[in-house]
């Protein structure tokens, strides 16, 4: 008796349109969608309704003056929102009148709290608008309200009549100012453009000659190494211009003076 083989077509022949799924199959399919369809619109429903509103309101980072209408002005704007459905850009939109609000950071906690993080610009310079000294940020935006304290103050040519610093001198020197170091920059006393590029007067300290824009993270560190070694106190200028070879000056006059002494 002979055996015969059943051979398999390599590949299973596709359904043309007008092939019909058989009726269970085709049944499940059905199945899964209107699933899929409620679960969608029970999520559209509940994502809006008071059983996930945010009630809990937790605001950290904002400083100074304008922290408490800051506070108040998101409070109010997550007020109208829920935890599975907020809008940043509502919230952004609610403290534009506070330049000092850089940025929003929103966590939410199912089913009612949020918790909102307000990043603030940090203020590197200050200018005179006005009769008032108005902080700058490191972008040029002036921080109108926000506390000036002990910033270096802009020598500019023409004063601000927007919301930034649009004169090219202040614009460089607001660069090299956001490019200092946090323990340099509270040093800084002046800053100012000359025929050597931009310079800074630390308070108690030497000028440094700091020339172009460029490379600027790697003259500011060069210029705090200097300063730290023992051997340049009592410069009265340190040139970082070229930051692989900085050069303290003034330190001969100051050891004739001691020798005077």
């Amino acid at each position: 008796m002979t055996t015969r083989t059943l051979a398999l077509p390599r590949r299973l022949p596709r359904l043309s349109r007008g092939t019909r799924v058989p009726g269970p199959v085709a049944r499940r399919l059905a199945v899964l969608a209107g699933v899929v369809v409620l679960l969608t619109a029970g999520f559209l429903v509940v994502r809006e309704s008071s059983l996930v509103a945010v009630q809990d309101i937790t605001i950290t980072g904002p400083t100074g003056q304008t922290a408490g209408p800051i506070r108040s002005a998101l409070t109010s704007a997550a007020a109208d929102m829920t935890t599975l459905s907020y809008d940043r850009e509502a919230l952004l939109t609610a403290v534009e009148p506070y330049p000092i609000v850089k940025d929003v950071r929103v966590t939410t906690d199912f089913p009612s709290a949020m918790a909102i993080e307000v990043v603030e610009h940090v203020p590197v310079a200050a200018v005179k608008l006005d009769g008032q000294t108005v902080p700058v940020a490191g972008d040029g935006t002036l921080l109108r309200g926000a506390r000036a304290g002990e910033l270096p103050v802009l020598p500019l040519r023409n004063p601000p009549a927007g919301g930034r610093v649009e004169d090219p001198i202040g614009r460089v020197l607001v660069r090299v100012l956001a490019a200092a170091p946090a323990p340099l920059l509270e040093r800084i006393e002046d800053v100012r453009g000359t025929g050597r590029g931009v310079e800074v007067s630390l308070a108690a300290g030497p000028d440094i000659y700091l020339g172009g824009v460029d490379r600027l993270e790697a003259k500011w560190a060069a210029a705090a190494t200097v300063l730290a070694d023992a051997s340049s106190r009592g410069a009265t200028y340190l040139d970082v211009r070229l930051p692989e070879r900085p050069a303290a000056g003034g330190l001969e006059q100051v050891a004739i003076q001691r020798q005077q002494t």
